[in-house]
């Protein structure tokens, strides 16, 4: 163990690491429990700008495209003509990544705030030519709630909230908040069935890792006959990729609707911006009456150069390192988190496969705390909105990695796929379906023992 440490003591000298690794932070498999990311993608920063840092080990060429994607990340995008940055909507919901995604962390719900990071989704029954949501006539598959001067956004959407209160055994009562959604302001009418899906932007630091995570290793956490008796199965969601012309394996999104990085940061700039790519090069608004006929041919508005920065920006953005793991309360919350069986769908530790491109991401234990699979979370979390092979009750899990630092990045921290949840308790209250048996143990705690997990989960 002591060779381990020194070790690890010189690989942090080469790579940048600004400590040593104290041998009681190893856990009984010789691992550093604080190395979320792994060797090279965790970075030990607890502030307000922990998800904005690098991988190490980037060559001097590649830290500068990571740095150009940085800064268009940021960026503000205007509309056309415009010598850089062009193309804004007609129609879109925000004028930048980072105005979603604050500080490369989880975004914010508050209806008609201008940060708010809560977009919607939009369907009719059945499916499109490749398995996906059916869009809505009229709307597309998304609701764009703001609009160039002269043009009308599609709708707006009111956010209504009701108390729901939970009594412990104990009888300590929590508030829960359930949202109700109501469009308004629509510019032209919906007909037919018409489903809506609240989308919160997630966190988009370590998705280089989760890239990497080879595809039978995901495929081997599915029970899909729960041999094991737990309640929980999982199910992977097969999604079409426009940029290979293929259905793959979905990873990324709030129901895994998507398969890559690069579609999905193509997918954010189409829907949430308007901004055209090689990869999705029709507007949002293709098939309004208010579409401009000249918009149809246009060339994209997102050169390639730009939007491959982004992807490497993101590919490449380090974990936070784990906090306070010697602590006796968050040793006894990892033990509780264990028991309850949190950990069937939130796996602690996966080992990420190869990527020649990107040695950071090659070949690590990481800890993410997700499986990347599709969960019934129970009727009080469905949004009826079927996307690919996921129902309107599922839900792919979220990763945990740093989620304690939520209130560092965003002021106020919000939680689950529609930001409902204002605290971690209320997140884990909000669970059901195959988590149903682990939230009502949580709620047979004492509250020194669930106060125990919060912690825990603070640590991530």
């Amino acid at each position: 163990m002591k060779k381990l440490s020194v070790l690890l003591c010189i690989v942090a000298i080469i790579t940048g690491f600004s400590m040593c690794r104290k041998a009681e932070t190893f856990n009984d498999d010789g691992y550093d429990e604080r190395l979320s990311g792994g060797g090279l993608a965790t970075v030990f920063d607890a502030t307000s700008k922990a998800f904005t840092h690098a991988v190490d080990g980037l060559s001097g060429r590649d830290a500068h495209v990571q740095k150009a994607g940085d800064v268009a990340f940021e960026q503000t995008f205007v509309s056309s003509p415009a010598p850089i940055f062009g193309g804004l909507g007609p129609i879109f919901n925000n004028v930048s990544c980072i105005s979603c995604h604050h500080n490369d962390g989880k975004g914010t719900p508050t209806a008609g705030d201008a940060r708010s990071s809560l977009l919607f989704r939009i369907s009719t029954l059945g499916a499109n030519e490749h398995g996906g949501p059916a869009p809505m006539p009229g709307y597309g598959g998304q609701i764009q709630d703001q609009a160039l001067q002269g043009v009308t956004p599609e709708a707006r959407i009111s956010i209504a909230y009701t108390d729901v209160a939970v009594t412990y055994p104990d009888g300590t009562i929590t508030h829960l908040r359930k949202p109700t959604y109501t469009m308004q302001s629509l510019y032209t009418p919906v007909t037919g069935a018409c489903n809506l899906s609240p989308r919160l932007a997630p966190p988009v630091f370590g998705l280089g890792l989760l890239a990497t995570i080879q595809e039978g290793t995901i495929l081997a956490f599915i029970d899909e006959n729960d041999a094991d008796g737990d309640g929980i199965s999982g199910k992977a969601n097969y999604v079409y990729n426009p940029q290979t012309k293929q259905t793959e394996l979905g990873r990324f999104g709030l129901k895994a609707n998507t398969s890559t990085i690069a579609v999905q940061v193509a997918t954010a700039y189409q829907q949430d911006m308007g901004v055209t790519s090689s990869i999705q090069p029709q507007k949002s608004c293709y098939g309004q009456s208010q579409m401009n006929a000249k918009d149809l041919n246009a060339a994209p508005d997102l050169p390639d150069s730009t939007l491959n920065a982004v992807i490497f920006y993101i590919k490449t953005l380090a974990v936070p390192a784990r906090r306070d793991v010697l602590d006796p309360t968050v040793k006894r919350g990892q033990q509780l988190f264990a028991q309850l069986n949190c950990s069937g769908c939130h796996k602690p530790t996966i080992q990420t496969g190869v990527d020649m491109t990107l040695p950071s991401a090659s070949n690590q234990r990481i800890h993410p705390y997700t499986d990347l699979l599709l969960h019934d979370m129970g009727d009080d979390l469905a949004d009826n909105y079927t996307d690919f092979l996921a129902t309107g009750k599922e839900w792919r899990t979220m990763p945990l990695w740093g989620i304690g630092l939520f209130e560092k990045t965003n002021g106020t921290p919000y939680y689950l796929h529609d930001g409902r949840a204002r605290t971690i308790e209320e997140a884990i209250l909000w669970h059901g379906g195959e988590a149903d048996k682990a939230k009502n143990n949580f709620i047979q705690l004492s509250k020194t023992d669930r106060d125990a997990v919060i912690t825990f989960l603070k640590s991530l």
